[in-house]
């Protein structure tokens, strides 16, 4: 099994930052996409930001030009560093990876998810 842990939320104000962090560990040959994604109290889940093998990165337009999604694939760790927070951002935030296993099966897999709150 490839588990997900993911660290950083809390409690910030409006305009303030967080980074998230997410390590993944395990049977691991290679991870492909590593994608956040978020959850609102009454909404879907959302996909937040996406970065591939390459660095290339996506993002939902709400968070485009404040957040950004990087990896350290030696750590086999995605963060997402997030400013100028707005109330809407807040949500419980997941991990999610996909790639290949040492005994090379595919597998995709999701964080227990960290909760982000902005408020005054």
């Amino acid at each position: 099994q490839v588990h997900l842990v993911e660290n950083g939320g809390g409690l910030v104000r409006p305009g303030g930052s967080l980074r998230l962090s997410c390590a993944a560990s395990g049977p691991i040959f290679r991870i492909n996409a590593m994608v956040w994604h978020r959850q609102a109290p009454g909404n879907r889940r959302e996909e937040v930001a996406l970065i591939g093998t390459g660095g290339t990165t996506t993002y939902d337009d709400s968070v485009k030009g404040r957040f950004t999604i990087f990896r350290d694939n030696a750590k086999n760790t995605v963060y997402l560093q997030m400013n100028d927070l707005r109330p809407d951002d807040t949500a419980v935030y997941y991990c999610n990876a996909h790639g290949l296993r040492s005994d090379g099966e595919i597998f995709e897999s999701w964080g227990r998810g960290t909760q982000v709150t902005v408020s005054s």
